[in-house]
């Protein structure tokens, strides 16, 4: 069965093929004989209530000289993809937020998009773990600043971050006795105007921020251990962290059945769970990534287990979409 797969990226000149996981994706679905579209944000629009796209056809290779190939992009309507792989990566910003209702419209007429447009706007990466309270730290999302410093009060120690950030940006570790308080408060709120999340800080950190990558609701089963160098506390690759694998704790799969029915009711295909210690942190549904690092540790093709799902789903629906 060839499925003409679709992907909504950033720029595909600016990544780093060798670490990039919408790239393993690209990789695997070329080698199972799909056809391969490509598209930025720029490129999606609607006609009436017909999504539409300038989409390029697309090749890959791992190849760090020449990763890939477009050849001229075509419009076309959106529902000619069987599949649409939606691996923008955050901030989730207003134009985003418009570009999962231009991919409903290419839902509503049977194209399998990934992550589901509704839940990539439902199932914000900080707030959506708090649908599960029994599996997180001590947590408290506010806009006034005295309710948020009540709260490193009660705790001793604590990470404040916005709602809206990724790769470790703007996130702060502070304490009831930090002078900086009442400024990190006053900034990430934006004088009261903004919600901003607080949690207990964990010092399980230092062995590393885990990030657990859920392919329809199924654990890998390894772990990329995002271990923190220096003096920076933040476990983010993007912020210098050394990112190891190690094997799924009883602790890290109890977290995965807890959040699996629920990932799998709203079609969240493909999602990364961070973890620290024994305690959800996050759940990352726009672009989850670990996949190079995984298989290149583990000998493993995450990729695979994705396309096992997409396929099943696409044979369930009938088959590839018509030409």
């Amino acid at each position: 069965m060839s499925l003409a797969v679709g992907v909504l990226m950033d720029a595909i000149g600016t990544i780093k093929p060798y670490k990039d996981s919408t790239f393993a994706m690209l990789l695997e679905a070329q080698r199972r004989g799909h056809t391969l579209w490509y598209a930025t944000q720029g490129d999606l629009w609607l006609d009436g209530g017909e999504a539409r796209a300038r989409l390029a056809p697309l090749r890959v290779q791992d190849d760090k000289a020449r990763p890939f190939e477009l050849d001229p992009a075509q419009s076309m309507p959106l529902d000619r993809l069987d599949v649409v792989l939606a691996r923008k990566d955050p901030p989730f910003d207003s134009q985003f937020l418009y570009d999962t209702m231009v991919l409903e419209h290419a839902a509503r007429k049977g194209v399998l998009v990934v992550n589901d447009p509704r839940a990539l706007r439902d199932a914000n990466e900080k707030l959506f773990a708090l649908q599960f309270p029994h599996c997180i730290p001590q947590t408290r999302v506010a806009r006034d600043p005295a309710l948020l410093r009540e709260f490193v009060q009660e705790v001793g120690e604590a990470v404040i971050k916005p709602l809206d950030g990724m790769a470790g940006r703007s996130i702060f570790r502070t304490a009831r006795d930090d002078p900086n308080l009442n400024v990190i408060l006053e900034t990430l709120t934006r004088e009261g105007r903004e919600l901003a999340m607080a949690q207990q800080y964990l010092h399980e950190i230092a062995l590393g921020d885990k990030r657990i990558l859920l392919s329809d609701g199924e654990p890998v089963p390894y772990a990329l251990a995002r271990i923190p160098q220096g003096s920076d506390f933040r476990g983010n690759l993007a912020r210098g962290s050394k990112g190891v694998g190690q094997p799924l704790s009883e602790r890290d799969r109890w977290i995965c059945a807890q959040v699996a029915p629920e990932l799998k009711r709203r079609g969240l295909l493909f999602v990364g769970l961070d973890v620290i210690g024994d305690w959800l942190t996050e759940i990352n549904v726009t672009s989850p990534t670990g996949i190079r690092e995984l298989d290149a540790q583990f000998g493993l093709n995450i990729s695979a287990l994705l396309f096992d799902a997409i396929e099943r789903m696409r044979a369930a629906r009938g088959g590839p979409a018509p030409p």
